[in-house]
């Protein structure tokens, strides 16, 4: 009994800390990912779509920002180098607290004696419970840290599919964060780094162009079709699209979306720098989403029978008058 207990325990907490890897992994993967031109810093308007929410500031993005830099005062000097952590948990007391917890909870369960100590009757088990749940929060927030540095860490080289100059999330919402602070301060709109650009027109033809682009881009991902990811999007999402599909295909997984359905779509805006047009979308939309493993068949997430509702703002870029392609895809806050 005891050591049915522990085993089953230990599924548990290896089961759910691999849940947040399994989560997203439509295309995008849930992350805000790729560039709007000048406007990559700037949150886009808000529309009827998704009325009540701004864009999550990028994750991953080659754009550079041009906002010249201010002078940090001694408070906030003090607060970034409180943020700094030292490894997964921060460093210092709480690093070796966590890292013993964990040492000593896994160890326990899988070499007897429980999580923490032994299974003596009702309270025993209420307690081995009650670890498990600490165990498995303490996984998955590790999870969460060792995705976040393989999605957004560019030291030691870059990591197949990603793509060269990437701005690491933290930088991304500091400085969406500041471009905020200064639209609410004096001045009001005037008061930040007004987006370059010269507003255009989309027609209906766009609006469609669009909304077939929604379409074939999930129908290239659930192929697994590199090269008409390619000629769908611009290069920088390209990489990131080629390197999600290599990362579920390590862990031997394969991603599908099918019968996708715009349900309501809104402009958020639309303009031109230089020779390139920009038009962010505000789109939800409907669709299966289903991950299977490639060797069983098994649905490992998502459900064949049930459709999910997504909203999410949509970037398309071309130059010159050309084809639209996918720029950025944003999520909301």
């Amino acid at each position: 009994m005891q050591r049915s207990a522990r085993y089953l325990a230990a599924l548990a907490v290896l089961a759910l800390a691999l849940g947040p890897a399994l989560a997203e992994a439509r295309p995008g993967g849930g992350f805000s990912s790729g560039s709007r031109g000048s406007r990559s810093y700037s949150p886009p308007p808000a529309t009827r779509t998704i009325p009540n929410s701004t864009a999550r500031p990028f994750d991953r993005t080659t754009t550079p920002e041009t906002r010249p830099a201010t002078p940090a005062s001694p408070g906030m000097a003090g607060a970034a180098g409180a943020a700094r952590p030292g490894g997964f948990f921060g460093g210092g007391f709480m690093a070796g607290m966590m890292g013993g917890l964990i040492g000593v909870g896994l160890g326990g369960l899988l070499f007897g004696n429980g999580l923490f100590g032994g299974i003596h009757g009702i309270g025993g088990i209420l307690g081995l419970i009650l670890q498990v749940v600490l165990v498995v929060w303490l996984v998955r927030f590790v999870m969460r840290k060792l995705r976040g540095r393989t999605q957004h860490a560019m030291a030691g080289g870059p990591r197949p599919g990603a793509v060269p100059g990437a701005k690491p999330a933290a930088a991304a919402a500091g400085s969406y964060a500041r471009q905020m602070q200064d639209m609410r301060g004096p001045g009001g709109m005037g008061g930040g780094r007004a987006p370059t650009g010269t507003p255009v027109q989309v027609g209906q033809a766009d609006f469609q162009a669009f909304e077939r682009l929604l379409r074939e881009v999930n129908e290239a991902w659930s192929r697994r079709d590199e090269a008409a990811l390619s000629r769908l999007t611009t290069p920088e999402m390209a990489g990131y699209f080629a390197g999600d599909l290599r990362d579920l295909a390590a862990r031997n997984w394969a991603n599908e979306t099918r019968d996708v359905r715009l349900e309501q779509g809104d402009l958020s805006e639309a303009w031109r720098e230089g020779n390139t047009e920009y038009a962010t979308v505000a789109m939800r939309f409907s669709l299966i989403d289903v991950t299977r493993d490639l060797g069983t068949g098994q649905v490992v997430e998502g459900d064949p029978q049930q459709r999910q509702t997504v909203a999410e703002l949509w970037t398309f870029a071309r130059q010159g008058g050309g084809a639209w392609r996918l720029s950025a895809i944003q999520q909301p806050n």
